[in-house]
């Protein structure tokens, strides 16, 4: 079904495939004379020529790329453009889109979710933006159907942020990466590393895009084999698979960890495109003759069955007749490895949805960037026809991706079909995905043609007892369950004829609704505020040296963003960071925001030149400790902050918060074995907190132990990799070595302001 290529790969003509190995090497010299050089080989790939024409340093090593265009949503968007105006913003450079597809139910905390969109409208005539009201499109939607072109680059506020079948490398991260887009400044990186996705074959009727993008998930993230890096995909296989397929497949790549992806364009790419008014934004993409890829997965998209990915992650995968097969023994697989997140905190079951030996759900949900797309709900709706979901607690919601996808559903018929099986149709909206939309209940199990299944993104609360749960599928098995009233069945198990209807765009409802500048600012126009948008608190420079209080330690095999910051409510108060960062760690660890805040009142007594003894006396005898041995550190050369230690943290979202909340309450580091993504390091660096790492093996720290880090200013000016630390404990220094992985002088001179809103100030 998938195959991993152990070295690097030559593509031939976009045909041939021959594995950098001794046995490969003999067959290039044979067919092309000699063995071509990899590195020129590589500038071939379609993800190089693209990178290059948006690269503005002139090394191709060290990258330094503008981007044509900017997307965010309405929990990103206020606190990147609050950032852009303490730095004097006055109008957008490039276009930006602020969509407000994800607080766009208005449901939680009164009137702040509409009080940020109405900043963010002011806000789009005044720098010269564009505007999409709720229940418009989630965001990814509206950029591909309104923004995405071939051989562009596009940067958005959202980990999703994947357009690379439209032929638009596009990547997700933090909101200070599009502070910096917006201040005319670069998003910099080494050149990633490009991996082949070789496809070939077509896929199976019943089979569709989350199928093969959970297959390919469940191959790849584990092994870390396309982290921080591009995937492109060629082959044969691509011209087999309808543009939204494709598209379905893409959006799902971030779920890898790759940075970004990239597919070969053909004529139904510019079909695509030509539907949706935009033709001019059609060019062919191709590797070279002879191109070079670092690694390379091999798909034979005919043997792709459908999927499932079980709680509490994407890679989590079985096929589901697979699943069927052995379904007690995997369920009670699942059950343990959930214990090792949930630990006691609630009793989480999956053996008992089992009833006659068949695995029994209580809801269905087709939704947003991944799930909501044409073809997928007409094909849903093909297999419901004439059929429908019981009166019992099974339920289906379909949330089309943007009204114009829902406009057509209603003039093709579809919409009627699925209303009619007692499925309900709702507005686009990304809730399903981070847990603001359909909440089941207790104990319930919910199928999700979605992005991620981590756990509460269903909405349920931990803390409040509660808990239940997703597994992924695709939009065809989720209406294949549907039809047999909450019975797990994949889609190849029916006998179906697609109808396959043909997709006719219709963007009336945006030139009537859309609010866009066409890039022309207003600065006469007054920014709306509501009391819940706050300014961000001022932050420290870093200090001489530096000392740590270790407030968390999570040994989970990978932490993710939802677990720093939860997703869900508390969405509502991204837009005030002091609010939201009451919510830190809440779900994973709810002692943290105390033993925080304790560390940070004596930072703040220090910084305002009293005695941070004083203020947590806990630290005395830690202080004595320190200056027996360092008599030179005194108040005036060593911050106090605290830090967490992860084995993994970082996976999942972009958002800013997973960092910028620790922040908030004085955090000044993180301690990991590794980081699970690009996004999150530079989150961390953006917000002047130190990413170290540490060997994997025994911790010689544990929760509640001091940290002393001796001259880190002068180890971050001088570009050290390992940087002498101690444990203080016992009345002595026990030493230890932090590393530091490579940083860019920009990178320093931020964590040595503090910050990246410091940083603007200094520079």
């Amino acid at each position: 079904m998938i195959r991993l290529f152990d070295n690097g790969a030559y593509l031939l003509n976009g045909t041939e495939i021959i594995e950098d190995n001794a046995e490969g090497k003999a067959v290039l010299a044979a067919k092309l004379g000699a063995a071509p050089e990899k590195k020129e080989a590589a500038k071939n790939t379609i993800a190089y020529g693209i990178l290059e024409s948006h690269n503005t340093s002139g090394n191709m090593e060290k990258l330094k790329i503008k981007f044509d265009k900017l997307t965010s949503h309405d929990i990103t968007y206020v606190g990147i453009i609050q950032t852009c105006r303490a730095s004097g913003i006055e109008k957008f450079p490039i276009p930006y889109v602020l969509t407000n597809c994800h607080n766009s139910l208005c449901a939680v905390g009164g009137t702040i979710n509409e009080d940020d969109h109405m900043f963010g409208l002011t806000c789009a005539k005044k720098f010269g933006g564009v505007y999409v009201p709720p229940h418009q499109a989630v965001i990814h939607q509206f950029a591909r159907e309104m923004l995405a072109g071939c051989g562009n680059m596009i940067l958005g506020s959202d980990s999703h942020t994947r357009y690379g079948a439209l032929g638009t490398m596009a990547m997700g991260e933090g909101g200070p990466e599009l502070v910096k887009q917006l201040l005319n400044r670069t998003y910099d990186i080494n050149m990633p590393g490009v991996v082949g996705v070789y496809m070939t074959g077509a896929p199976a009727k019943g089979v569709g895009p989350q199928d093969v993008a959970l297959a390919i998930i469940g191959a790849v993230f584990k092994n870390g084999y396309v982290k921080n890096k591009v995937m492109e995909f060629v082959g044969p296989g691509v011209a087999s698979l309808s543009v939204d397929f494709r598209i379905g497949v893409d959006v799902m790549t971030t779920e890898t960890t790759c940075l970004s992806s990239i597919w070969r364009t053909d004529e139904k790419v510019e079909e695509w495109l030509s539907v949706h008014g935009r033709a001019d934004a059609y060019s062919e993409l191709n590797p070279g003759a002879v191109t070079y890829y670092d690694g390379l997965i091999y798909i034979d998209l005919s043997e792709i069955k459908p999927m499932i990915a079980l709680p509490f992650h994407p890679s989590n995968t079985y096929t589901i007749d697979e699943f069927n097969a052995n379904i007690m023994d995997i369920l009670a697989e699942c059950e343990a490895r959930a214990k090792v997140s949930l630990g006691d905190k609630v009793d989480f079951k999956l053996t008992d949805k089992v009833r006659n030996g068949r695995m029994y759900v209580e809801q269905g949900v087709i939704a947003g960037c991944a799930g909501g797309g044409f073809e997928n709900i007409c094909a849903a709706a093909d297999i419901l026809k004439g059929k429908n979901i019981g009166a019992d607690a099974f339920t289906l919601s379909v949330y089309p991706a943007s009204t114009p996808i829902y406009m057509e559903l209603i003039k093709n018929g579809a919409a009627a079909a699925l209303l009619e099986t007692g499925a309900i149709l709702k507005t686009a909206f990304c809730g399903p995905c981070f847990g603001a939309g359909d909440t089941p209940a207790n104990n319930a199990f919910s199928i999700r043609h979605s992005t991620r299944n981590f756990p509460n993104r269903e909405g349920s609360k931990l803390q409040s007892g509660q808990i239940s749960s997703v597994a992924l599928m695709d939009a065809r098995s989720i209406a294949a369950t549907a039809a047999n009233k909450g019975y797990l069945t994949p889609a190849t198990d029916l006998d179906i004829e697609f109808t396959s209807p043909k997709y006719f765009f219709d963007k009336t409802i945006y030139e009537n609704r859309v609010f866009d500048s066409h890039g022309v600012a207003d600065p006469d126009v007054e920014i709306q505020f509501g009391p819940n948008i706050k300014d961000w608190p001022e932050m420290s420079a870093l200090t001489d040296n530096m000392l740590l209080k270790v407030v968390s330690e999570i040994h989970d095999p990978v932490t993710t963003t939802d677990e720093l910051i939860p997703s869900g409510e508390t969405s509502s108060y991204r837009s005030n960071p002091l609010g939201l960062a009451e919510f830190t760690l809440s779900r994973k660890d709810p002692a943290y925001v105390g033993r925080a805040k304790e560390v940070q009142a004596a930072e703040k007594a220090r910084v305002a030149g009293g005695c941070p003894c004083d203020a947590f006396a806990e630290l005395k005898p830690v202080m004595d400790t320190v200056k027996a041995a360092y008599p030179g550190v005194n108040h005036d050369n060593i911050g106090i902050g605290s830090t967490i230690f992860a084995v993994k943290p970082g996976d999942g979202s972009a958002r800013e918060q997973a960092a910028s909340c620790q922040k908030v309450l004085g955090g000044w580091a993180n301690i990991a074995n590794e980081y699970a993504t690009k996004r999150y390091r530079s989150n961390l660096i953006n917000w002047g907190m130190i990413p170290f790492i540490i060997d994997e093996g025994e911790l010689p720290f544990k929760n509640g132990d001091y940290i002393f880090i001796p001259d880190i200013k002068a180890a971050i000016i001088s570009k050290a990799s390992v940087i002498p630390a101690f444990v203080v404990a016992d009345g002595k220094l026990k030493p230890f070595d932090l590393k530091l992985g490579e940083l860019t002088d920009d990178e320093r001179k931020i964590i040595l302001d503090g910050c990246l809103i410091n940083y603007y100030k200094e520079n």
